[in-house]
């Protein structure tokens, strides 16, 4: 815990002298700097255009996306593939919602609580499998969010059990994470997106990403010259468990109501692997993609054959894994890139000559 915490004190610190002391106005005539600039301003600008439903889905295509790139993390880059993520997204849920509920705790400290239980969960586990090898932590992260769910459903007394706990909506009040206008979720959601892409990418330029895609390659090799595997495994899931737990805590401030077969169900941890897989595992920008398209591909569904055809949503989700692993099995991610390249060389700005 102590290893991820210094890793992104370190890293923030470092990025903003950098950004302070390497500015350079005429930079931003480039075509791979002003286009994501253009982006973000569209991100941030055109949402107060949009109606309620709109922003609904893109609330929900950014919550994914976050839990997704989390994910990634350690099921991408690590190549520790992880099927009960959502043990640290029910515990991030349940939580802030507990200590709201009983004590009208903020869910803002809650959040904050539900980390530390989800780092001190993501190193027990790590600590029992990752000096293993084989599918230990595949079979270990499932039997851990199992295990929650259960729990969570018997211990009625305290959780209400299947019949979940409910949020009281007590008017706009940001401290208590309610708000009256879906626009605010809907900023906070795109900020725990650009967190988790950045950590992302700070993870995936550095020594510890380095040796994780070492160790997800050849792990014997790797340790052979001197990556230690438990050390940089665990801080891995580290992150990825805390970002999982925050992304838990938004949840259910903004649905108003867990309850556990919903938070800590198979099927959810299926849904960030496959955001991931569908995107591209390993890259950057792969399980936002792969949120974007997932999610919207679930809201067509819903709005064309509602509740019409039961689990037509999941026989789409299997075709379209199907088609990726044998068309596209890195992803869509390499695909997109390539042509977001060839349109920033077309664009005004560009270092490349025309006609070459």
């Amino acid at each position: 815990m102590k290893e991820a915490s210094a890793f992104v004190i370190k890293s923030v610190s470092g990025d903003l002298a950098r950004l302070v002391n390497g500015f350079n106005i005429a930079s931003l005539t480039s075509p791979r700097i002003y286009l994501p600039l253009a982006a973000l301003a569209s991100l941030i600008f055109v949402p107060p255009l949009l109606s309620r439903y709109y922003l609904h889905i893109l609330v929900l295509i950014f919550l994914f996306a976050a839990a997704g790139e989390a994910w990634n993390i350690v099921g991408g880059f690590g190549g520790q593939f992880s099927l009960g993520h959502a043990a640290f997204f029910g515990l991030g849920a349940y939580t802030s919602t507990m200590l709201f509920h009983y004590f009208e705790l903020s869910p803002w400290l809650g959040m904050f609580l539900g980390v530390f239980f989800s780092l001190f969960l993501s190193w027990g586990i790590g600590w029992l499998c990752f000096r293993l090898q084989g599918p230990y932590f595949v079979i270990a992260t499932i039997a851990l969010a199992e295990v929650l769910r259960f729990l969570f459903l018997s211990q009625r007394w305290l959780t209400m059990g299947a019949a979940g706990l409910s949020i009281k909506f007590k008017g706009h009040n940001p401290w208590l994470f309610q708000f009256n206008s879906k626009l605010a979720y809907y900023y906070i959601a795109l900020a725990l997106t650009l967190i988790a892409v950045y950590t992302t990418y700070k993870i995936a330029s550095s020594r510890l990403g380095h040796s994780l895609v070492a160790l997800g390659q050849n792990q014997a090799a790797a340790e052979a010259v001197g990556v230690d595997s438990v050390k940089v495994k665990q801080t891995a899931l580290a992150v990825s468990a805390a970002l999982t737990s925050m992304c838990g805590t938004f949840y259910a401030q903004y649905t108003f109501f867990v309850d556990p077969d919903t938070v800590f169900g198979l099927n959810l941890s299926v849904e960030f692997a496959l955001f991931a897989i569908i995107g591209g595992v390993g890259t950057l920008w792969g399980p936002v993609i792969g949120a974007l398209v997932l999610r919207l591909l679930t809201e067509y569904t819903s709005a064309s054959f509602g509740e019409g055809l039961a689990g037509i949503q999941l026989v789409i989700y299997g075709g379209l894994l199907i088609a990726m692993v044998m068309v596209k099995p890195e992803g869509l991610a390499p695909v997109l890139g390539k042509l977001y390249n060839r349109l920033a060389d077309l664009l005004p700005g560009s270092n490349v000559k025309k006609g070459k």
